[in-house]
């Protein structure tokens, strides 16, 4: 058992039956960014505290040396006790850790807030003040995962979000699967050991150690105004009257609403409340900075890289190794292009990058009669760009992007016919897209799996109807219906709500109107690809008609970005519509 420090001048004064000294600390006043709860007194420090090893440290120093009359005034008690070792570094600095983020007053607990002082860690303190986001339920029916989203900052769920979670977990549908996701994380939040409701509940106790900050529930009712015209009783006004509770309780710190609702944001900010749009699941903030496949050669490329290129001849391929400037901004499987008055062009694409220097293969061009596919030519650039992604074999997966009528559909039927049934490269085709309907629905189809598709597949009648015709030449009815029958054998249409669990083997598959699925969707849909198989994900992203995806945040544009760079995979926007003039002027005009 250690000894006491031996007795000075100042602890003379104290009664002879005191063998300890402590200091007793000061109650910190609030900052101007860290406002109290509640005033309720708080408890007594540990001995692990650093204001508690600061006053044994200053009484020990007192304790050999005379204390100046100066000395700021310290409030002693005395204990009959023995004192404890002090802890080691390490086990003070994980005590005071858990001291800092367990001292939640009961006040702040009787009002089921979290208090800011106690969530804000070393790292965040010097970057700013964290946010407290309050989550619609909108956003965990369309990202269970986004409770982890939100890096350093704190999380707060009023009771009527679980309520309305709770309402949602029924169904096969992707928002019941979505809600049942995120009901079982908040289990797991709750269930881990030392989890405390009232205090708050780390989000990387399950091993998320993106997430820095705490989640709260909402466990007492919380006292708010709302103007009379917004009726209690609705769920989307009682996440407001939280909202505004918290914003006045814990200011002047920043009290967020997410939400997906439009309408929901803008009552927010009518009533002086700050709101957001949930941003974690865009890919991209604005669809113009989206991957276009294509890059143009600046004009004085062969100026200044023409003495510097090294070419050679393999196959029906020229290839050429460039240097410069130019190479970092460079993608494998990205296509170049230089066109200028009076100098020679080049068409390539990108099929290998080493440090400082790129390897540009010359491509085969699909816009003459000789390289026809399946009877169809190419008309511009960007379609040849695709017919080559098309008819390569080294490229697993494909993305066309573009406007209505720039070929997407017919460019991918012709490559998938061509390779299936004259290459035998690939078994059959399977065609699926998203069944999301423009207006109304029209209620249940019947038949078959591949008949409730038939109405969906409208875009694929047409191109057969024009491929059927182009290779049949002048064979007559007899030998047009032979051919649709060969065409017909070797295509399967598939709904995407029977794909979990498959996997496609040696199949060529086209996934159509690919803008309206969800990054989920998505992976969901490429995961099912096995040895040997094809992908083709197609969509005009000016046309998404599912709810809460925009351009930024579709399936489609998800993939075009993971993938890009990828050896094994290539993306092309088609810019020219070539299916008629009148169809042309209208994109344009309308």
């Amino acid at each position: 058992m250690p000894l006491p420090p031996a007795p000075s001048r100042r602890a003379a004064l104290l009664a002879p039956e005191a063998y300890e000294i402590t200091a007793r600390p000061r109650v910190a006043q609030p900052s101007a960014n860290e406002p109290l709860v509640a005033s309720a007194p708080a408890p007594a420090p540990s001995r692990a505290t650093p204001v508690a090893r600061a006053g044994r440290k200053a009484d020990s120093v007192a304790s050999t040396t005379t204390a100046p009359s100066t000395a700021p005034p310290v409030q002693v008690e005395t204990r009959a006790r023995t004192p404890e070792p002090v802890a080691p570094p390490a086990a003070r600095s994980t005590s005071t850790r858990k001291a800092r983020t367990q001292s939640a007053t009961p006040a702040a607990a009787s009002e089921a807030a979290p208090n800011p002082s106690t969530t804000r860690s070393k790292k965040t303190a010097s970057q700013g003040p964290t946010k407290l986001f309050v989550l619609d339920t909108n956003v965990l029916l369309h990202d269970p995962t986004s409770l982890f989203r939100f890096e350093e900052h704190d999380i707060f769920l009023p009771m009527i979000v679980l309520e309305e979670l709770d309402g949602h977990k029924k169904g096969m549908t992707e928002v019941a699967r979505n809600g049942r996701q995120a009901s079982r994380t908040l289990d797991a939040l709750v269930a881990t050991q030392g989890a405390d409701m009232a205090r708050g509940l780390r989000l990387d106790a399950t091993g998320q150690k993106a997430a820095g900050g705490c989640l709260y529930f909402q466990t007492a009712p919380l006292n708010y105004s709302l103007p009379t015209s917004l009726p209690p009783g609705k769920a989307d006004n009682q996440i407001l009257g939280v909202l505004e509770a918290l914003s006045k309780l814990h200011a002047p710190r920043e009290v967020v609403l997410v939400s997906k609702d439009i309408n929901m944001r803008v009552k927010a900010r009518a009533l002086g409340l700050s709101a957001e749009d949930y941003q974690n699941d865009k890919t991209l903030e604005d669809g113009d900075l989206l991957y276009a496949g294509v890059l143009a050669l600046p004009p004085d490329f062969w100026a200044k890289s023409g003495k510097n290129v090294e070419s050679w001849q393999s196959g029906a391929h020229t290839y050429y190794r460039i240097g410069g400037p130019i190479v970092p901004q460079l993608m494998i499987n990205q296509f170049v292009y230089f066109e200028a008055p009076g100098e020679p062009s080049l068409f390539a694409r990108v099929s290998e990058i080493r440090e400082k220097t790129a390897v540009l293969q010359t491509l085969k061009d699909y816009g003459s009669a000789k390289n026809a596919v399946w009877g169809v030519t190419t008309r511009n650039r960007e379609q040849n760009y695709a017919m080559n992604l098309l008819m390569d074999p080294e490229i697993d997966f494909v993305t066309l992007t573009g406007t209505a009528g720039t070929g997407k559909t017919l460019l991918a039927l012709a490559a998938g016919l061509t390779q299936v049934l004259d290459d035998r490269r690939y078994t059959e085709i399977i065609m699926t897209r998203a069944t999301v309907s423009v207006g109304e629905d029209i209620g249940f189809l019947p038949g078959t799996e591949e008949e409730k598709m038939g109405p969906w597949m409208g875009a694929l009648d047409d191109n057969l109807e024009f491929l059927a015709k182009g290779d049949g030449g002048n064979a007559g009815e007899w030998g047009r219906a032979a051919t649709n029958e060969l065409i017909r054998s070797r295509i399967k249409i598939k709904s995407m709500n029977f794909m979990r669990g498959r996997t496609f083997l040696n199949k060529y598959v086209i996934i159509d109107e690919a803008q309206n699925l969800t990054p989920k969707q998505m992976k969901t849909l490429i995961t099912r690809a096995g040895p040997g198989t094809k992908i083709i994900c197609m969509g005009n992203l000016a046309q998404i008609d599912t709810p809460y995806l925009t351009e930024g945040s579709s399936g489609l544009t998800y993939a075009v970005d993971r993938f890009k760079g990828w050896p094994h995979s290539g993306h092309i926007t088609l810019a020219r519509g070539e299916r008629s003039r009148l169809a042309d002027f209208a994109s344009e005009v309308l």
